[in-house]
């Protein structure tokens, strides 16, 4: 195969075009260009890529909440289509990579960062890059063009001298060996290897949590966690979203810290949930350091509807990043906890700079976070994955699940991130070669309660059976103290469902996984 590619660079003499070649085998390919003063306007290569009528396309998503399933040749990605006062209003566009990909919403035609495959039966054809930090690697395949086109978001860089167009992995063969190829080219294994059950408060109380409520689902879980499994307080205990050093005076009256020494006493780890690099506006950050949010093209940045409006805090300024280093040694040093949930991380790079590409700042962000948390546990939400390789010891992998099953039928209109159980199981399954390699996979939550749910007793069953089989972090958001005799038996049989053996995926005739617990083989049928 021939990769041809084209830089254009508008130099300080005038505009210029770098053409070149490389033929692809099996392998890692560093396409490095000695490049004119000036910036860069585009980096883009082609290759002819012919499917099988029944291969499947696998496009990684830009972010942990990306839908991305595999598709056929046939199929299309679509982005949003809404009035754009309703965009402006709710930033819609602003949780994706709307704002900064083409879409041409063609049948045949899908795109996606950082990584892809085209998987025909058991053989895979993976197309991998070995360094963001120059920009993503954007990948889009024309199924009727037979056309994979691959370029590099790295638009507006200042250059001169040598620059890495493209840092590129390919690879034939089965599953695990073109994956495992890949990781051993990056020289990126996961932080951890300690599989976490346990408990998350999202999902039943939402942010109506307080000290009382807490407390109550800590002691029913208590009842079935085992020594070493993970209690995480979520989203309601702070005052206002980016107001991190104290909590919610009048829900936690005594603090967390109070509270993370029962969780302890109990056996268990610690974990609380925070969103470093943003703000709600009415927060004492957005009131009283209106220097310290991200601006873009003079204007605060939006990231989204969440909490009545949200925004970026900009890492260039020294002033937020140590008032982030003191949240962090507070939560950990002076509360106690083991571990946080870091949400929304996106927001930190929603563009480059003349000196950072996109990538290159958002992969900076997130050795800041790794640096305020030290040895500390990481479960990483809401990032664009590649960045966060190595870098998290946990990560989501699929969007937050609902209380339904597809959410209604105008947020499936609306982006590729909306809240899905289907979405999640779907990120689950088809980003399972993420688990164990780059880090550990998060499936988000599972539910066996009977109440304040919508989802059928048959889809709970296949949303716990893919979490059991697919993640290595397995939590509920339940009272665990109401589950009736058969809720505990399943949960027994959830845990053994984590030593499964000979997990197989069948996405070729429907969707099924087959695998053997306890001598015995099991295969779940996916709607």
């Amino acid at each position: 195969m021939r990769l041809e590619y084209t830089i254009e660079i508008e130099g300080l003499d005038g505009p210029s075009v770098i053409r070149g070649f490389q033929d692809i085998r099996e392998g890692e390919y560093r396409i490095v260009c000695s490049l004119p003063e000036g910036h860069i306007r585009s980096v883009k290569a082609t290759m002819p890529l012919i499917l099988g009528e029944n291969e499947k396309i696998f496009m990684n998503g830009y972010q942990t909440w990306t839908g991305c399933p595999e598709y056929s040749r046939r199929d299309k990605i679509r982005r949003c289509h809404l009035p754009r006062f309703i965009n402006e209003k709710f930033g819609i566009d602003r949780y994706g990579d709307y704002f900064f990909v083409d879409y041409p919403e063609k049948a045949g035609v899908t795109h996606g960062e950082s990584y892809c495959y085209f998987r025909a039966g058991q053989r895979y054809r993976l197309f991998g890059s070995l360094d963001e930090r120059p920009g993503y690697t954007l990948f889009q395949y024309d199924a009727r063009a037979g056309l994979l086109s691959i370029s590099r978001d790295c638009a507006g860089l200042r250059c001169g001298g040598e620059f890495h167009a493209f840092d590129l992995f390919y690879a034939e063969g089965g599953e695990d060996q073109v994956f495992d190829r890949w990781f051993a080219a990056m020289g990126i294994k996961p932080r951890t290897t300690e599989k976490l059950a346990g408990y998350s408060s999202w999902y039943n109380r939402y942010q109506n949590i307080d000290e009382g409520s807490i407390l109550s689902d800590l002691e029913g879980c208590a009842r079935l966690l085992k020594s070493g499994d993970l209690f995480q307080i979520d989203d309601g205990w702070q005052p206002y979203v980016g107001d991190w050093l104290c909590t919610n005076g009048s829900k936690f009256p005594h603090g967390l810290k109070p509270i993370a020494e029962d969780i302890h006493r109990r056996g268990l780890k610690a974990g609380l949930w925070l969103a470093p690099f943003v703000c709600q506006k009415g927060s004492a950050i957005y009131e009283k350091h209106p220097d310290w949010l991200l601006q873009v093209e003079g204007k605060n940045w939006y990231c989204g509807s969440n909490w009545g409006g949200f925004y970026a805090l900009d890492i260039d300024n020294p002033q937020v990043v140590a008032y982030l280093e003191r949240s962090f040694r507070q939560i950990f040093d002076d509360w106690g906890f083991d571990l946080v949930k870091l949400d929304f991380l996106y927001a930190a790079a929603p563009f480059g700079s003349e000196q950072e590409s996109r990538a290159g700042r958002m992969i900076r962000a997130m050795e800041l976070l790794r640096r305020f948390c030290g040895d500390k546990l990481i479960l990483g939400c809401g990032v664009p994955l590649m960045p966060a390789f190595g870098l998290v010891d946990y990560c989501r992998i699929g969007c937050d699940v609902g209380l339904d099953w597809a959410n209604s039928w105008v947020m499936r209109r609306t982006n590729r991130e909306y809240v899905s159980t289907r979405n999640a199981i779907l990120n689950s399954i088809f980003r399972r070669q993420l688990n164990g390699r780059a880090f550990l996979n998060d499936p988000d939550v599972f539910f066996l309660r009977e109440d304040n749910l919508k989802l059928s007793r048959d889809e709970k069953f296949i949303l716990a059976t893919v979490n059991s089989l697919f993640g290595a972090l397995l939590l509920c958001s339940d009272d665990m103290s109401e589950y009736s005799p058969e809720a505990r038996a399943l949960y027994a049989r959830l845990l053994e469902n984590r030593e499964a053996a000979d997990v197989q995926v069948d996405a070729d005739d429907g969707l099924s996984v087959s695998y053997t617990v306890g001598g015995i083989r099991e295969k779940l049928e996916i709607d």
